[in-house]
């Protein structure tokens, strides 16, 4: 079973959307699919598939784990597709006792013998259940969009798995967690991972061996969507060169996905936006990317320097494509009558405040950053 979990460090990048989406369009290449709402804190994602709030799910298993774990399993209208709703049933859902979590684990990964396809739609934020959710895979999906807020955001939540991928593999009484711990309550979390891994590989041998074999076969996977313009698309090389020095992997390039308004009328429709408009620039990104996984396979492999080259050339060149596509359209619409110039202008309006919105953010967090500069704080 090959196990997709979908994050992003901050919410709003539309990770419900691309998650819903793509268990579509894994269902509908003849894939078994379950999709799994895993945003315990603010579960939404029947509302993207079009359903009304679900009379049990999640958190009804998580105050009962002895429970009949396919109960909260649902049939959807899409063939091959079955869902498994979180509900709000019990407070505090998002921050899971080890227990429940444990519990979860072992009944969502259950579901191989009859399911090729485990998608899972994570909460935002870097909750250690979250965490331990996205690292059931070593090639997770993060959804990031060009806004500043959104792609530091991304960068630390990676940054934040792995720390907890080395937590969980050194032995509470190696040297290696007990460096880690120093580490941490000496408030140097800003080291860098290689020269974390440097101290590591002297002091604890077997403990960097442990990190660096579990290392070699963990890539996330990076989507942007919300992008404006082909440019928004070179944001994702900030994210790429952050994970590379920093952090010491990489991270490949899934592809890109334009803002467009159909999402919301989709949404408004109670219907996944692929079968709202399939031949929607949105929706045949969702299919490339989504073939790109499928042909990718589920075995764990490891990531060449030219793999990750080739996917962000390529995330370049859709970028490029989808942008002609996208003006092409809203000249047909004009052409056609079903977009007056009004609309158009009213578009032209809402994007203006939102780069304006933007502007501010960039400028507020420049000014932080300089703050922190200046007080000798290093990322």
């Amino acid at each position: 079973m090959h196990v997709i979990p979908v994050a992003s460090g901050k919410g709003g990048v539309g990770k419900s959307l691309v998650a819903a989406n793509l268990a579509v369009a894994f269902a509908q290449a003849g894939r078994r699919v379950v999709l799994a709402d895993l945003d315990l804190g603010a579960s939404n994602l029947h509302l993207v598939l079009g359903y009304q709030a679900p009379a049990k799910g999640i958190g009804a298993f998580l105050n009962n784990t002895k429970a009949e774990f396919s109960q909260t399993i649902v049939k959807t209208d899409v063939r091959g597709l079955r869902f498994i709703p979180g509900d709000q049933e019990i407070p505090g859902a998002a921050n899971l006792k080890s227990f429940q979590r444990n519990a979860l684990v072992r009944r969502l990964l259950s579901l191989s013998s009859d399911t090729d396809i485990l998608v899972l739609d994570l909460g935002a934020g870097t909750h250690q259940s979250i965490l331990d959710f996205f690292l059931l895979s070593g090639r997770g999906i993060v959804v990031s969009s060009p806004a500043v807020t959104a792609t530091l955001n991304a960068y630390m939540f990676l940054k934040n798995a792995v720390f907890r991928l080395m937590f969980t593999l050194f032995a509470k009484n190696s040297p290696a967690f007990a460096y880690l711990e120093k580490t941490r309550r000496d408030g140097k979390a800003h080291l860098y991972v290689p020269q974390i891994l440097s101290e590591i590989k002297t002091e604890d041998p077997e403990s960097y061996r442990k990190y660096t074999e579990a290392a070699s076969h963990f890539h996330p996977r990076l989507i942007m969507n919300m992008i404006e313009d082909p440019k928004d698309a070179d944001v994702a090389m900030k994210i790429r060169r952050s994970c590379e020095e920093y952090l010491d992997i990489k991270v490949e390039h899934l592809g890109v996905m334009y803002r467009d308004t159909i999402q919301d009328t989709a949404l408004a429709s109670r219907l996944p936006v692929l079968l709202y408009k399939p031949n929607s620039v949105i929706s045949q990104a969702i299919y490339r990317i989504a073939d790109k996984i499928l042909q990718s396979g589920e075995e764990e492999y490891s990531l060449t320097q030219k793999d990750v080259d080739d996917s962000f050339q390529e995330a370049s060149a859709e970028a490029e494509i989808d942008f002609e596509s996208k003006m092409e359209y809203v000249e047909e619409l004009l052409h056609s009558g079903a977009l007056s110039q009004g609309d158009l202008l009213e578009t032209v309006k809402s994007q203006q405040l939102e780069i304006s919105k933007l502007k501010k953010e960039n400028n507020f967090l420049k000014y932080k950053l300089t703050q922190a500069a200046s007080q000798g704080f290093k990322p």
